[in-house]
């Protein structure tokens, strides 16, 4: 694999990086991206690919289930640089389809560190259970039922994005919008859900 990443770099160069050496010469002096975007790290769903968006445009955090954590250090740096000194515009929350962070919230795990992530999101399958009929069967409920929680999932993550005082001081000031979008994986479409 890593000689295909390797020849992979070098079509880069070739139909990317060389006809565009201005825009990568100015990316090395500094990066002025205009969007914070926190997404998952399924392999699927790369922002800048599904955006069409060139390099230094976005700002990236992934994760497995596009979970904001109000105790993950990591996480919070990210959101202060790209606010304090990057001074991004808007931040995007996406979720998407057929999301294995979201489905494995229906099942035991005897993994050591999955479950204790995905705490992070069984708020949203809370939600979305509340509302359906108990009596639906186990493929009924995957098929229906995961890309409402994939999409409430989305909303929570923003509700605990805005507990951040750094993200609320920059909303309130207008600084910053916040939005949630989702990938569908089958029809290539991105859209806000909130």
């Amino acid at each position: 694999m890593i000689d295909n990443l390797l020849l992979g770099n070098y079509k880069f160069r070739e139909s990317d990086f060389t006809p565009n050496i201005d825009h990568y010469r100015d990316l090395v002096e500094a990066q002025h991206p205009k969007v914070l975007w926190l997404g998952c790290s399924d392999s699927r769903v790369n922002p800048e690919r599904i955006t069409g968006a060139r390099a230094g445009e976005i700002f990236v955090q992934r994760n497995i289930g596009n979970i904001v954590s109000d105790h993950d250090w990591n996480f919070a740096t990210v959101l202060e640089y790209a606010i304090v000194h990057l001074q991004v515009e808007e931040i995007v929350v996406c979720g998407h389809s057929d999301c294995g962070a979201i489905k494995a919230l229906d099942h035991e795990s005897t993994d050591s560190y999955i479950p204790l992530w995905l705490n992070n999101a069984r708020e949203a399958q809370v939600r979305v259970d509340k509302t359906i009929s108990p009596a639906r069967d186990r493929a009924e409920r995957r098929k229906i039922v995961t890309g409402r929680i994939e999409q409430e999932n989305v909303r929570l993550q923003i509700e605990h994005l805005h507990t951040y005082p750094l993200l609320k001081k920059a909303v309130a000031d207008g600084k910053v919008a916040v939005h949630g979008l989702y990938y569908d994986l089958e029809t290539g479409v991105l859209s806000r859900i909130c």
